[in-house]
């Protein structure tokens, strides 16, 4: 009994979804630890959305599954900062003239936390430009918004 108890069920990818994840789980992880800046979040953000599809019933639904699974990876991952920030309120700090500037960890993570306060369209807007490196035209042909 204790054997059933502490293993972990196993899940067996077929077909087009193990396809999907061979080709795309290192996009999918890279662009969660970008935004989030750890690992096992990004590894969080990867298994949330893979098992979301596996739970899809029409997972043919999708026509482009890198752009799919990139936008799926920065809303999950700010979905999971959002979820935090109530936790770790950012506080603003005055850094005196000529002092030493915060250092890039502080940076990054007072960026995540900004993140997590824009709405969900204008975080995604950022993320895909600033930290994916996506162009303006695909980021506007992805989201079905304007190129302004």
């Amino acid at each position: 009994m204790q054997a059933a108890l502490t293993e972990e069920p196993t899940i067996t990818l077929t077909g087009e979804l193990a396809r999907a994840f061979d080709d795309h789980h290192a996009l999918v992880f890279r662009t969660a630890y970008r935004i989030t800046g750890n690992a096992a979040d990004a590894e969080d953000v990867l298994q949330t959305i893979f098992l979301r599809l596996l739970r899809q019933q029409d997972s043919n639904a999708v026509h482009n599954q890198e752009s799919y699974l990139r936008r799926a990876a920065v809303n999950t991952a700010l979905d999971l900062i959002r979820s935090r920030r109530e936790d770790q309120a950012a506080e603003l700090v005055d850094v005196p003239s000529g002092a030493r500037d915060p250092d890039a960890g502080d940076l990054r993570a007072a960026l995540r936390r900004a993140l997590g306060r824009l709405t969900p369209k204008s975080a995604e807007i950022f993320a895909l430009r600033f930290l994916e490196g996506v162009s303006n035209q695909e980021i506007a042909r992805t989201l079905g918004v304007s190129r302004v």
